[in-house]
This record gives C-alpha cells, structure tokens and sequence, in this order.
C-alpha cells in the first residue's frame, strides 16, 4: 500500500443493489486507513461531499444523490456494468480492483471443468452410488485441444494453469502477447475468435465484455467446434446467446456446458437451465476478489484521487478495459 501524504479525510459511498459491500468489505477497509471513509447510503449526510464509490451493480438511479462524484470502482474485474449505466457521467473515472489471487482462482475453477469432462467424474460418480467399478477412458493431454478466449490478466492465468496439465492449448486475444506461453496456440487480430475456436473440444470463455464481444457465444462458433465439445462460460452473461446454447445442445453440436455467469443474476429459479442435466450451473464463483486485497486497491486509488494522481487501476473507456 502507498504512504500516506495527506492526511485529509476523503468520503466514498458503496453502492450495490445486490450486496452489502460494507460487510464484506468494511472491516479491512476500516482497518487498513483513518482517511478513506466509506459509507453506505443511508449514513450520508452531505451527499455533494462524496467523491468516489465503489460498486457491484448499483441500481439506475444510484449516482444521483452524489454531484461530485469523480470516481467509481468496481470491486470486480468486469466493468461493463459501469459503462453501460444510464445514470454515471461520462466524467466520472472508472476504475477496477485487480486481484492477483482472483486470477489463480479463475484459474482453478477452468481447470476443474475442462478435468470433470475430460476425466469422466460425473460418471464415476454414478457408478459410485451404483457401486458398479468401472474405470473412465483416459487420453493423452496433448491430443486434447482447448481454446481460451481473452489474454488479459484472467486469460493468461487460465491459460498457464491448461498449459500445466498439459492440454494442447490456442488462445484468441486481441494482440499477439509480448511474453507467450511455451507450447501455447496464439491467434490474434480480425477473425481470431472462429479461427481459435475451430475444432476446440473444451472452450473457455474470460472475454471482456464489450461492443465486439456481446452475443459472440452464438450458433457460428458453436458450429466450428468439435462434434460433442464443451463450453466453459465464465467471462460475462451477456456474452452468450442462450437460444443457440439450448440449440447446439440439442443437435449434438456441444455435449454440455459449465455457465458461472448470466444475463440476469441471480439465476431466476424457474430458468430451464436449473433443469437441464447437461449443464453445470454455478452461482458467479469462478473467482472472487479477497476483502484485504479490494480494501488495499480502494484506498490507494481513492488517495491517487485526491493527490490528483494518475489512477493506476484505471480503464479505458473506449476500450472497455
């Protein structure tokens, strides 16, 4: 964390219509700083003193109350939610938490679904409850071909953690990467996404969110596929066209998919997808950012604010990221 140089109070808000960032935060925030104050709403008495907050899908009139708002962070990589909001200014910074343990996590969660597949662990544990011994094919991992679309900080981390297991591995990113991954398949540039995913038995998804990406899980990609692939959804719900989804099932094109995200959250409980057995169906818990983690990057970055300085976890807006 960055030395203290001035020791002026600088008043935040948390804003979020789904959870109580001040219980999950709130502790180490308090903890880690005397001169970043952050409030929930409701303990706001000078609105127009606010000048930052730090958000997880607030609500369409959220920033209203706070006309000096100058920054707002999400407590999550994704940031799509913030440019899209009808109600934030375009003069508000945006900024993200960048968790380094969220990355491993994602990591992890990627790794355990492309192994629960290919490995057969649905069935063995059938047979299991059956007791019925009878042991899943296996296949050298190299002959394994798994596609990963996105490189940034969450790509490269799923991508090294495939690359350990020693799946043959080719990602889709925007730009050829300055430090590539031994062994690994890079496509980059107009196209990359249909030609990474051509023939792709597992595919998964860390893309950001934005203008190019929205709907790019379709019925196009779905197509160029391995006959019986699987996908692995844990980039952004908007990402996915459920209609193909429920389409390439059904005509075989995919085998079943693992979806962490969703258009809608949480999951509405009369969804089909709850019903339909070749789904896995996680509740956004791919990854997660650790409370002293968040709590260390909002305080820099709101004290980066009040010095005036530049913000380091800042995003661009035109890029999305």
């Amino acid at each position: 964390m960055t030395a203290m140089t001035d020791t002026a109070e600088i008043l935040g808000v948390y804003l979020s219509d789904t959870l109580d960032l001040d219980a999950i935060y709130g502790t180490a925030l308090r903890a880690g700083a005397k001169d970043v104050v952050l409030c929930k709403p409701d303990e706001i008495d000078t609105p127009e003193a606010v000048q930052f907050a730090i958000c997880w899908l607030p609500a369409e009139t959220a920033f209203a109350p706070y006309p000096n708002l100058s920054l707002a962070m999400s407590i999550g990589a994704g940031v799509d939610a913030l440019l899209a909001h009808p109600g934030l200014r375009d003069d508000v910074a945006i900024a993200r938490v960048r968790d380094p343990h969220q990355a491993d996590l994602m990591a992890g969660f990627a790794a355990h679904e492309v192994l629960h597949y290919e490995r057969g662990f649905a069935a063995m544990m059938e047979n299991a409850d059956r007791k019925i011994w009878s042991p899943a094919p296996m296949r050298a991992p190299e002959s394994v071909k798994v596609t990963v679309l996105g490189h940034g900080t969450m790509g490269r981390a799923v991508v090294r953690a495939l690359g350990a297991l020693g799946f043959s591995v080719r990602v889709a990113c925007r730009q050829a990467p300055p430090e590539p991954v031994d062994g690994v398949d890079y496509v980059s540039g107009g196209g990359s996404i249909l030609k990474a995913a051509a023939g792709a038995e597992y595919l998964v998804n860390v893309l950001p969110l934005t203008r190019d990406t929205e709907n790019i899980l379709n019925a196009d990609l779905f197509a160029v596929m391995a006959p019986g692939a699987h996908l692995i959804q844990i980039g952004r719900g908007e990402h996915l066209v459920e209609a193909d989804l429920v389409h390439a099932l059904d005509s075989g094109y995919l085998a079943g998919a693992t979806l962490d995200v969703f258009r809608n959250e949480p999951l509405a409980s009369d969804h089909p997808f709850w019903r339909d057995t070749r789904l896995r169906v996680t509740p956004h818990i791919a990854s997660d950012s650790l409370p002293d983690i968040v709590a260390g990057q909002v305080i820099d970055t709101a004290r980066a604010l009040r010095a005036g300085a530049p913000l380091a976890l800042g995003i661009d807006r035109e890029r999305g990221y």
